[in-house]
């Protein structure tokens, strides 16, 4: 079933589509962990290498995943088949799109746990600022709110009916409504954020742990972190990307679209580190305390630096937005896959998507208290729930994605979508075949191992 049949199925402009896709590529991963990963592996020696994976890798994988989405105009499994049935190939392949449907929804079970985490700290930076707020009362009260069932699942289901609100709406009335608006909110807060810290102390040891490149961390490691970072961070082998792939219009491009998407992912992941080190820097913070450092070690910060108030409801609005526009991306794929599988309308096929990840959700909530002791193969819920997808669906889906794009989709289907000269489509080829394909299966392998 196609999605074209519809005014509101396609992106109104290119715009809203980079806003959108960055949204989704953009997640509360990449506050922290870029720019720690970063520092940790050579800092600009790493950024350059980063920059050299996200290009050869990201960027021929996002390229095949939009295409894909684009030419098969529907459901990440149904445009898989219907374009391995156009190159002669077995509609087994749709597989692959149910691997990104099934992966987006795993990671949006655990996913919006933090997304709620997020938000009730929102709500906490706007009632008190963290004023007063010492390390040992940081961690009692992230600590409290692991404990508390029920606070979780509350802000987990505001977060969860704010995402529902959105794909309720529509691809332009609501998806395309509530980028447009917030991403560039975002950007305008990294921004701000990132000059308010220029005056406020740690700007300097930030520029130097970001940009003094260290060739001695740099290693066979360096490299596998860096070819990681490109691919998760990016979001392939979601379904995301391929679902808003069906919505682009013809003549669109979508090799230009990817590398827009790309540069500013990879833009918002340092500005992020003006605005999340310097404090942690200028107040002698731990810089490598994780997910513990938005929720344990930034209250601190904000308890102690001049508009400490104010900073702290505009960081985590603007997290706030982050794991929103993530978690729309995530649940579009499987929106979209639903509506056209069972023929459900769009209203009721989001409202039985929220329901069910906020039900399974519960089992996320309870495994930091209640069952923090229950195991299966050694994991805890939450460690299953988010080694399956990271170490292996993400993987082997990407893996897949790019063999299929590379090698069973005909030649003159991909050139004809791409609509690019000669030498930029053979370049293209030739990373999908020969650099992504191969790097992938090493972290497939690396994953397992």
């Amino acid at each position: 079933m196609s999605v074209a049949g519809t005014s509101d199925a396609h992106w109104s402009s290119r715009f809203a589509f980079i806003m959108a896709s960055v949204g989704f590529a953009v997640g509360l991963g990449n506050i922290w962990r870029f720019p720690y990963v970063t520092g940790e592996n050579g800092g600009s020696a790493f950024v350059v290498i980063y920059l050299l994976c996200a290009f050869a890798i990201g960027v021929p994988c996002l390229i095949a995943e939009l295409m894909i989405g684009r030419r098969g105009q529907s459901s990440p499994p149904a445009s898989m088949a219907t374009l391995a049935v156009e190159s002669n190939r077995s509609p087994a392949w749709r597989v692959v799109g149910g691997m990104g449907v099934f992966t987006a929804f795993s990671i949006a079970i655990t996913y919006a746990v933090v997304v709620g985490w997020v938000l009730s700290y929102l709500y906490k930076a706007v009632a008190t600022g963290f004023v007063g707020v010492d390390r040992l009362g940081a961690e009692t009260a992230f600590g409290a709110l692991l404990a508390n069932s029920n606070a979780m699942l509350f802000w987990t289901l505001v977060g969860n009916l704010v995402v529902g609100g959105i794909i309720f709406a529509g691809v332009k009335g609501g998806i395309e409504r509530a980028v447009n608006i917030m991403m560039p909110t975002m950007f305008a807060l990294l921004i701000g954020l990132g000059i308010y810290n220029i005056f406020n102390g740690g700007f300097i040891e930030t520029l130097e742990w970001l940009f003094t490149p260290d060739f001695s961390k740099v290693g066979p490691g360096t490299f596998l972190a860096a070819v990681g970072q490109a691919f998760f961070s990016i979001g392939v082998a979601m379904g995301g990307m391929m679902a808003y792939g069906a919505y682009l219009p013809k003549d669109f491009s979508i090799t230009q679209g990817a590398i827009t998407v790309v540069i500013a992912d990879t833009l918002v992941a340092l500005l992020a580190g003006f605005v999340v080190f310097p404090a942690v820097f200028h107040h002698g913070l731990d810089i490598s305390s994780g997910v513990g450092l938005i929720f344990q070690t930034l209250p601190v910060a904000f308890a102690q630096m001049p508009g400490g108030h104010i900073f702290a409801v505009l960081f985590f609005l603007m997290l706030s937005v982050a794991g929103v526009t993530s978690m729309v991306g995530l649940l579009e794929s499987v929106t979209l896959w639903v509506d056209q599988r069972f023929g459900l309308h769009r209203h009721i096929g989001i409202s039985i998507i929220i329901a069910a990840v906020t039900f399974c959700s519960i089992a996320s909530v309870l495994s930091y208290n209640v069952w923090a002791d229950m195991r299966i193969a050694g994991m805890n819920f939450n460690e299953l729930a988010d080694g399956l997808p990271t170490k292996i669906l993400l993987p082997a889906g990407g893996l897949l994605i790019a063999v299929f794009a590379g090698w069973f989709m005909e030649s003159r289907y991909s050139e004809e979508e791409l609509q690019t000269g000669a030498t930029t489509y053979r370049t293209w080829q030739f990373l999908v075949r020969f650099v992504a394909a191969p790097a992938i299966a090493i972290i497939l392998v690396t994953g397992l191992l």
